[in-house]
C-alpha cells in the first residue's frame, strides 16, 4: 500500500541536540577536543563593567570559524547557515529555539577586537599542531596570493597633488581615516560624468549587451590607465590596484603565507599592500614566522620561495639571520659575462678577446628601476680600433659598459646553491607545499574575497582563515604508525630458538645454510 506522510507540528516536544548529532560529526568532535576558554580573559579588556551583555567571545570565534569552514562569504550567511544546521548549533552552544546573534554583531565584534587577539588564537592552534608532531619548524615555504578587497574599480578617485607638501601629507592622512577631501570641481566632474553616462545609455538598441554598451562609451566611462600613483579607492584607501597575468585589474591585498614543509601547517600569514614586491614583505613574514615557531621551541633554518622574493635586501636579511634561502635569482641576474672575466682583487672586468680592454669600476648609482648598480666601463681609445667592436658594443657606441648589482656576491652564492641536487628537490617541495595551501584557503576557506575594509581588518580576516585551516588539519590528523625495525638474527640461531632444528646440532644448521643440500624431509622432522 502506498504511504502518505502527513506533517503536523507538535505543541510540546522533547528534543536534545546531543541526541541528534552523531558522535563522528566534525563539529561534535571539535566541540569536545577544542578548549577556547582562554579567549574570555584575553578579550576582557575590550568591555566595560556596565551596559548590555555582548555576544560571548567564544561564540563569536566559533561563528567566524564556521564561516571559514563552510566557505561562506558574509556575516549574514554565517548566521543564516548556522540556524539551519543542528551540528553547528550544538557546536556554538545554542538550542533550536534560541535566537542567534544578529549578523551585524559579528561585524562590530570583529572590528572591536585587536589583531593581537586573532594572532593569539592562531598561536594557540599552531601549538596544538606542534604537540601532535605535525610541525617540523626547520624548513618553511613562503608564497603570496592576491585577495580581492571589498572595493570596486568604480570607487577610484584621482589623487590631487598639491604644491604645498605639508598640506598634501595632511590630506593623505585624512583619506586614510575615511575623511575624503574632494574638491568642488572634482565633484562637479563626477556628477557630469554620471549624467553623461545615463544619457548615453538611453536610446541604445536593445540587442546590445551591457558589456558592449560599456565598451562603446569608451574613455569617458573608464580611463585607459589606472595607477596607485594617480588613483586611490574612496571605499578602501588601503586596497591597491594590482593584476595577475590573464586576469582583470582590480583592488587587492597580498596574503603572505608561510607553510611548514613537514605537515603543511600554516605557521604564519599576514596581509600586506598588493603593490609591494614580495621581496619587500619577506623580512616581516620571516620575523613573524620565527616568533611563532620560537614560542614552540622550534627554530627556522631554511626558507623556500619563488623568484618574486629575490632581492639584495631579502638575501642580505636571510644571511644576517643565519637562515639558508632557496630562492631563484630574478631575471636580470647574470652569473658571467661572455668574453670577460671578473678580477675580484682589483674589482674590474678584463676582456679576453680583441684589444684586451680593462673595465674598471667607474661609479655606483641607481638605474632606471631603482636598483643600485656598480658600473664598469672601458676607455673609448681601447675599444676604438677593436676588431670585435661592432659585435661587442655596436657601431655607434664608443665604450663597453657592464652593470652589476652591488649585491651580486649574494646572488652568486644563491646561484651556486641552486645547482645542488638538494635545491632541485626543494624546488618541487616548495610548489607542492605552499601552493595547494593557498588554493585551499582561496577556494574552500572563504578567502577569495575580503568583506571587511582596511589593512588591519584584512589581516584579521586572513588570520581567521589560517586558524580554520590549521584547526581542520589538527582535528583530522592521524599520526603515522612507527616504523618498527626488526633485526634478523643469524639464521642458525633463529632456527634453533624456534625449535625447528631442535634435533639438529648447531654445526649441522650452519652446514645447512652454507651448502643448501639438506633434504626438506629432515627439516619437517
Amino acid at each position: 500500500m502506498q504511504g502518505n506522510k502527513e506533517y503536523q507540528e507538535k505543541l510540546f516536544n522533547s528534543f536534545q541536540l546531543s541526541d541528534r548529532v552523531p558522535e563522528e560529526n566534525f563539529y561534535r568532535r571539535l566541540k569536545s577536543e577544542l578548549d577556547l576558554s582562554f579567549i574570555r580573559p584575553l578579550t576582557k579588556s575590550y568591555y566595560g563593567e556596565e551596559g548590555q551583555k555582548s555576544i560571548d567571545p567564544i561564540v563569536f570565534f566559533k561563528l567566524i570559524l564556521v564561516g571559514y569552514l563552510e566557505n561562506l562569504n558574509s556575516d549574514r550567511k554565517i548566521i543564516n547557515h548556522a540556524g539551519m544546521r543542528l551540528d553547528i548549533l550544538f557546536f556554538i552552544g545554542y538550542d533550536i529555539d534560541e535566537e542567534l546573534p544578529w549578523h551585524s554583531t559579528l561585524s562590530r565584534t570583529r572590528a572591536l577586537y585587536g589583531e593581537e587577539v586573532f594572532r593569539e588564537l592562531f598561536k594557540k592552534i599552531l601549538s596544538l599542531c606542534v604537540n601532535k608532531g605535525m610541525v617540523g619548524g626547520k624548513r618553511q615555504a613562503i608564497d603570496s596570493a592576491f585577495i580581492k578587497a571589498n572595493a570596486s574599480m568604480d570607487s577610484l578617485l584621482e589623487k590631487e597633488v598639491l604644491a604645498d607638501g605639508a598640506v598634501y601629507t595632511a590630506e593623505l592622512k585624512e583619506n586614510n581615516e575615511d575623511k575624503k577631501a574632494v574638491s568642488a570641481q572634482k565633484k562637479k566632474e563626477v556628477e557630469q560624468h554620471h549624467n553623461w553616462k545615463s544619457e548615453a545609455y538611453k536610446g541604445r538598441p536593445s540587442g546590445l549587451t551591457k558589456k558592449e554598451k560599456f565598451n562603446e562609451l569608451g574613455d569617458l566611462v573608464r580611463p585607459k590607465f589606472l595607477s596607485n600613483h594617480t588613483h586611490y579607492s574612496k571605499t578602501d584607501p588601503d586596497a591597491r590596484i594590482s593584476v595577475k597575468p590573464g586576469k582583470p585589474r582590480q583592488l587587492n591585498y597580498s596574503a603572505q603565507t608561510s607553510v611548514d614543509t613537514k605537515g603543511h601547517v600554516i605557521t604564519n600569514i599576514l596581509a600586506d599592500f598588493s603593490d609591494k614586491r614580495d621581496s619587500q614583505s619577506l623580512s616581516k613574514a620571516v620575523e613573524q614566522t620565527k616568533e611563532n615557531l620560537k614560542e614552540n621551541d622550534l627554530e627556522l633554518k631554511e626558507v623556500l620561495a619563488d623568484t618574486g622574493y629575490s632581492s639584495g635586501a631579502a638575501l642580505k636579511y636571510l644571511k644576517e639571520n643565519n637562515i639558508t634561502g632557496y630562492i631563484p635569482n630574478f631575471g636580470l641576474y647574470k652569473n658571467s659575462r661572455e668574453g670577460f672575466i671578473y678580477n675580484k682583487e682589483l674589482d674590474q672586468y678584463e676582456c679576453q678577446r680583441g684589444n684586451k680592454a680593462i673595465l674598471p669600476l667607474k661609479k655606483i648609482a641607481p638605474n632606471s628601476r631603482g636598483y643600485v648598480m656598480k658600473i664598469y666601463r672601458s676607455s673609448e681609445t681601447t675599444c676604438k680600433n677593436c676588431p670585435l667592436r661592432v659585435e661587442c658594443i655596436g657601431a655607434k657606441t664608443k665604450f663597453k659598459k657592464i652593470d652589476n648589482s652591488i649585491d651580486k656576491p649574494l646572488y652568486d652564492e644563491m646561484h651556486e646553491r641552486l645547482k645542488t641536487i638538494k635545491a632541485k628537490r626543494l624546488k618541487k617541495q616548495r610548489s607542492s607545499t605552499v601552493e595547494p595551501v593557498l588554493g585551499t584557503l582561496i577556494n574552500f576557506t572563504g578567502m577569495r574575497r575580503i568583506w571587511t575594509r582596511g589593512i588591519q581588518s584584512a589581516n584579521k580576516f586572513m588570520i581567521g582563515a589560517a586558524i580554520a585551516y590549521n584547526l581542520k588539519k589538527w582535528l583530522n590528523y592521524k599520526a603515522r604508525k612507527a616504523n618498527i625495525q626488526v633485526r634478523a638474527l643469524p639464521v642458525p640461531e633463529l632456527l634453533i630458538k624456534t625449535g625447528i632444528l631442535s634435533s639438529i646440532t648447531h654445526f649441522a644448521a650452519i652446514s645447512f645454510f652454507q651448502t643448501k643440500k639438506i633434504n626438506q624431509k629432515i627439516i619437517g622432522s
